[in-house]
């Protein structure tokens, strides 16, 4: 018989939004919350007041139910700090790195991020993770294959492209390729033909902007992403491109430059698997560009932090193994 039994309290507690799961011993969502209240818009920032407003209900039916918390609520802005784990990592060492806080109506689990030290004999900078870590950790025990030689992909606002061994996560790189142009557009002269044009492009238009930007991405050679930015302005003053697409096309030549970069050393017959998580429409993104540079039928995996977040717990010893 399947137990259909409540078994954790799962909340993956980010930057602009709050999401909380009431699962059974499997992973099945027997009741969920979704609220706007990611850590940088909590109300008057009482952490403790939206913990009990969203998952109140959930404990004073199941009081000696286990939680279990990911991403940037146990970060420096957050709630309270978990200091990071160092990478390699697995999910046991993540479990390990776990703290508890008093919440006023239980005591709620926090997972830790990872860090990546810097590396003189590979010239890996320090890096940092955190709510991820999480969702990699799902991806391998929802997908063992890709738990032994993957490249893991997760595109936003600081994209994250993380290499995964034999059930760890060996390193990664973060790519601000989300960010760079979101500045670009809103503060530079590279966003200006699109905002005075006040039109917007056709689809089709947009799409072939956008591989326009991935080709030249692909073709920069020496002169690399700063020597290709600037004909986001040229190419409209030489009427190449059309000021309403002249955002796709910056958008293509960021993305591309990302793909351009992280898929450099990879080649040959032993290369890894490459896995796209996240968004279904900026996955579809990363997913063209990919194939610019060879890497086709490249899967989606969509948000694994519910498996993530069981696993860790599993590993924590705070629900029982399946």
């Amino acid at each position: 018989m399947t137990d259909t039994s409540a078994h954790l309290i799962a909340l993956d507690w980010g930057t602009s939004s709050l999401r909380a799961w009431l699962l059974d011993g499997h992973g099945q969502i027997l009741d969920s919350r979704h609220e706007p209240w990611g850590i940088l818009h909590t109300p008057e920032r009482d952490f403790a007041r939206a913990y009990q407003t969203v998952v109140g209900e959930w404990r004073h039916a199941h009081p000696d139910l286990p939680a279990l918390a990911c991403g940037m609520i146990g970060s420096r802005g957050g709630w309270q700090e978990v200091p990071y784990v160092a990478a390699p990592a697995d999910a046991g060492a993540i479990a390990s790195g776990l703290i508890e806080i008093e919440t006023g109506i239980d005591r709620l689990a926090l997972v830790p991020g990872v860090m990546q030290h810097s590396d003189a004999a590979t010239g890996a900078l320090p890096n940092v993770m955190r709510g991820e870590e999480t969702q990699l950790i799902g991806v391998m025990a929802r997908q063992p294959a890709l738990s032994q030689n993957s490249l893991l992909v997760m595109p936003g606002t600081h994209s994250k492209w993380a290499r995964v061994e034999r059930e760890r996560l060996v390193g990664f790189t973060t790519h601000m390729t989300g960010e760079l142009y979101a500045v670009l557009r809103e503060h530079s002269i590279l966003g200006r033909p699109a905002h005075e044009c006040q039109e917007n492009a056709s689809e089709a238009a947009s799409l072939e902007a956008f591989d326009e930007g991935l080709a030249n991405a692909r073709a920069a050679g020496s002169a690399g992403l700063s020597g290709q930015l600037f004909s986001v302005r040229s190419r409209v003053l030489a009427d190449e491109l059309s000021p309403a697409a002249s955002l796709a096309y910056l958008s293509g030549l960021l993305i591309g430059e990302e793909v351009r970069s992280a898929t450099a050393t990879l080649s040959g017959t032993s290369r890894p698997s490459l896995a796209l998580i996240g968004d279904d429409a900026l996955c579809q993104r990363y997913s063209r560009a990919l194939s610019y540079f060879d890497y086709t039928n490249v899967q989606t995996i969509h948000d694994a932090s519910i498996s993530g977040l069981m696993t860790i717990a599993r590993h924590a010893g705070v629900i029982d193994p399946v």
